[in-house]
């Protein structure tokens, strides 16, 4: 089956190429998904599939494809929402919704799992259990859709979840994976400072807000600097300051916006207790109230070791001539919904490279200008049917 499976798929390589570009150039935002959604179900339509619509909190499709023998179930999640960006690559298939972009190569994802999830329907009598595609939509914007999904219960039975991301870091052929902790957690902070306002002549009967705001901003660096353990990842962004006014006058309000990485939950525990304090403490020295909003969004992305070590095995045991390398990647500090699937599902969620060729210094994902190889779908789809085959023995 192994061997029928990858000539299928190199068959349907350049299908998967048009599918990738139909979607590039009618990209949908997150939660706005209607015709990206419609697309993926009309795929499958007279297929010999159980179809799930409108899964979680959006747009989310759940494709069963039981097996012809009883066994485990797994899920193979490909995300498809789009970026509010606007496109700047020249590409000849560009997005043609002004001021959206598939900027984080969820077009390929969708374009490599739907033709491998058909391809796995055409041989189904062979799989020795069931399989859940899951086609999730929000996985850009917080709640995002996983978290969603998993709480209506539709993948309640999964034994185990795998899922991949094109990135830009290595050329099409080479496939990256990293056990345990792998990617960033993330949390937002809001914080409004309400002073008093006056003349720029007369600070004393003032009490300026900006003033409370600046040093909140060089006092939170140093939770990271003064209260992480050293071998912790931690980052703190405050990217927004909104406190314009006038020259002379002293402002009375100003509102931050940040953003907040970490690598485990005894990371995140630690910021938010400091930026608590901070904020406490602000209002303290500088007589202002303050109204802090702190979320925590997509927990950090725990791959099983075990699953981890199956992928990997099964990559460098393809020998493949379209799976180049297959390499350790270091932990990363961009989040991932698919977090979510793994606090609930052991699984592995992997990296393809898709360096577009003869680019020395591609752009990063989330980038007007980003791109990707479109070899590097032929690599997806058959190195999550690897490890498809290896996971339930085929040969």
């Amino acid at each position: 089956m192994k061997k029928q499976l990858m000539n299928m798929l190199e068959d349907r390589k350049e299908e998967i190429i048009q599918i990738r570009r139909y979607l590039h150039e009618h990209p949908e935002v997150s939660f706005k998904e209607e015709k990206t959604a419609q697309y993926i179900v009309d795929f499958y339509k007279d297929k010999d599939v159980d179809i799930e619509t409108n899964v979680g909190n959006g747009y989310g499709i759940i494709v069963t494809i039981k097996g012809g023998k009883p066994g485990k179930t797994i899920g193979l999640r490909a995300d498809f929402d789009a970026l509010p960006i606007v496109e700047e690559t020249g590409l000849p298939f560009k997005s043609k919704n002004e001021g959206v972009m598939h900027a984080c190569a969820h077009d390929g994802h969708t374009a490599y799992l739907l033709v491998l999830a058909d391809c796995l329907i055409q041989l189904k009598d062979e799989i020795p259990g069931e399989i859940k595609v899951i086609h999730q939509h929000a996985e850009e914007v917080p709640p995002g859709g996983a978290k969603s999904i998993l709480e209506s219960g539709t993948l309640d039975r999964l034994d185990h979840i795998f899922g991949i991301h094109l990135l830009p870091t290595d050329p099409a052929g080479t496939v990256g994976y990293h056990s345990g902790f792998s990617m960033a957690g993330r949390s937002y902070l809001k914080l409004g400072i309400q002073g008093i306002g006056g003349h720029g002549s007369s600070p004393h009967l003032a009490n300026d807000a900006i003033v409370a705001g600046a040093h909140f901003v060089t006092a939170i660096q140093t939770v990271i600097s003064r209260r992480l353990n050293p071998f912790h990842m931690g980052v703190i962004t405050i990217g927004s300051f909104d406190g314009k006014g006038t020259f002379n006058v002293i402002k009375d309000r100003v509102e931050l916006e940040g953003d907040i990485r970490y690598m485990n939950l005894e990371t995140k525990e630690a910021i938010e207790d400091e930026v608590r304090r901070i904020v406490k403490g602000v209002e303290v020295e500088f007589g202002v109230k303050c109204e802090l909003t702190y979320t925590s969004d997509y927990p950090p992305l725990y791959n099983d070791p075990e699953i981890t070590e199956i992928v990997k095995a099964s990559l460098e045991g393809a020998n493949d001539p379209d799976i180049q390398k297959v390499v350790e990647y270091p932990m990363m500090s961009p989040s991932e919904d698919f977090a979510y699937y793994l606090e609930k599902i052991p699984g592995c969620f992997f990296y393809i490279g898709a360096t577009p060729k003869g680019v020395e210094k591609p752009y990063f994902n989330h980038h007007p200008k980003f791109d990707i190889d479109e070899d590097a779908l032929i690599v997806a789809a058959k190195a999550v049917g690897y490890v498809v085959c290896d996971y339930y023995g085929l040969e």
